[in-house]
């Protein structure tokens, strides 16, 4: 680690410890936007950065407050610990079970440290308008640096490490930030906006401030999948109107699929290829249709080599293709029962959204346009996952999110059939 670094970890340490629990989020957001994953220490085979040191310390003082989960476990929560051991039983099955299971151990530490840390920190409606005022003002600085990445060419995080000072140039240069990649960059301000916009009722600079920094780091990172994402984000907002009539919609969007899927003479995923990517929307639809045609090879628990599924490789590994998906990815390192674990955690999480809106009638419709807006931030990862695979420290605003849909569904739903809360009375 650098100074600055060391310096920052230290604020954000003892930030974390005493800041009140509303506020206790603040932390690790600085420590995934503002320093990249080039810093860390190393123990043994384990890496930490310094996302994982404040995941640790949050552990930490959940234990020294004696801080605890609203209202108790509930069923996405038990899902959560599910998919965490399969992904770390599945490692024995493969060819080397050691170094499976050590990368499987950061994996789950990153994606449960992030979840049960939201799940306590952000327990009420408050709290959660508290957490969207403070990804606005967050991402601002981010999206500063990103707009001069896209006029100069030049990241100033390369001062971390782990993130190169020229930015790569495709019609012109495609700003990362702090992140590993421009879709990333982009895919973060995508999947936040509609956060942003739920804002808007009740607290407009903030909404403000955060729609334009959502707006220019998808516009920054020059990248087609993060502005389709956030489309798909605003498009869930605009069926606040029609949440009535969702199930309809439902059962209409998969007859559609099938429709098409039957008329057109390649599956209806290749759509992606049409959608003005390039040749990165075919990459996304062969890369699916390839995982089904070698289903055989990873369907139990997970493959150790994918190489032979794409005519073009990665330049860091020699066994694997890229895999841009985050569901696929799932099924590459625990097989379909990984995978179908994590599509389970994100079905709960719409699940507990609709309980939590069919339980909150007589609060505002500001409050409840911001539950909506969850929902629509939880539908942008779960479109995102299918073209995007979660590789650096973006990873936290996707089980950040699922962390807060838990709490908001224990707060409004369970404790409101035992003691009733001041919100609902």
């Amino acid at each position: 680690m650098n100074s600055i670094t060391i310096g920052l970890l230290l604020i954000n340490t003892v930030a974390l410890l005493l800041l009140p629990r509303r506020l206790a989020l603040l932390p690790l957001l600085i420590g995934a936007c503002y320093v990249t994953l080039g810093q860390g220490i190393e123990i043994g085979p384990f890496g930490f950065t310094v996302i994982r040191i404040l995941v640790a310390v949050g552990v930490l003082r959940v234990i020294i407050r004696r801080e605890r989960l609203v209202a108790g476990m509930n069923g996405l929560d038990w899902l959560t610990l599910v998919w965490a051991v399969w992904a770390l039983v599945s490692s024995e099955f493969h060819e080397d079970p050691s170094a499976a299971l050590v990368a499987r151990l950061g994996l789950v530490y990153n994606a449960c440290g992030i979840y049960f840390l939201a799940r306590v920190f952000c327990q009420s409606l408050d709290d959660l308008v508290g957490l969207c005022c403070i990804i606005a003002i967050i991402l601002a600085p981010i999206a500063v640096e990103m707009l001069n990445e896209r006029m100069t060419g030049h990241n100033l995080f390369s001062v971390f490490g782990g993130v190169g000072p020229w930015v790569q140039f495709r019609k012109g240069f495609r700003a990362q930030g702090p992140f590993l990649h421009p879709i990333l960059a982009g895919t973060v301000g995508s999947v936040c906006l509609p956060l942003m916009i739920g804002l808007w009722r009740q607290h407009r600079k903030p909404a403000v401030l955060g729609i334009g920094a959502c707006l220019a780091m998808i516009f920054a990172s020059g990248s087609t999948g993060p502005f389709l994402s956030g489309l798909a984000g605003v498009g869930a907002l605009f069926l606040w109107r029609v949440r009535h009539r969702m199930r309809l919609l439902r059962l209409l969007a998969v007859f559609g699929y099938i429709g098409l899927d039957l008329v057109m003479k390649a599956p209806a995923y290749y759509l992606m290829a049409r959608t003005g990517a390039g040749g990165s929307g075919w990459h996304r639809a062969r890369l699916i249709q390839s995982s089904i045609e070698h289903l055989h090879e990873w369907w139990l628990a997970g493959t150790d080599y994918t190489r032979h599924w794409m005519p073009t490789g990665v330049t860091w590994s020699e066994e694997h293709t890229d895999i841009t998906n985050y569901y696929i990815k799932m099924g590459v390192i625990g097989g379909l029962p990984l995978m179908l674990l994590f599509i389970a955690m994100l079905w709960k999480g719409f699940s507990f959204l609709g309980q939590t809106l069919r339980q909150t009638t007589n609060l505002s419709s500001e409050y409840r346009f911001l539950i909506w807006a969850v929902g629509a931030s939880l539908f942008t990862h779960a479109v995102t996952c299918v073209s995007v695979s979660y590789f650096d420290q973006s990873f936290l605003f996707l089980y950040m999110v699922l962390g807060v849909i838990g709490s908001m569904r224990n707060t409004y739903v369970t404790k409101r059939n035992s003691l009733p809360t001041p919100e609902l009375q």
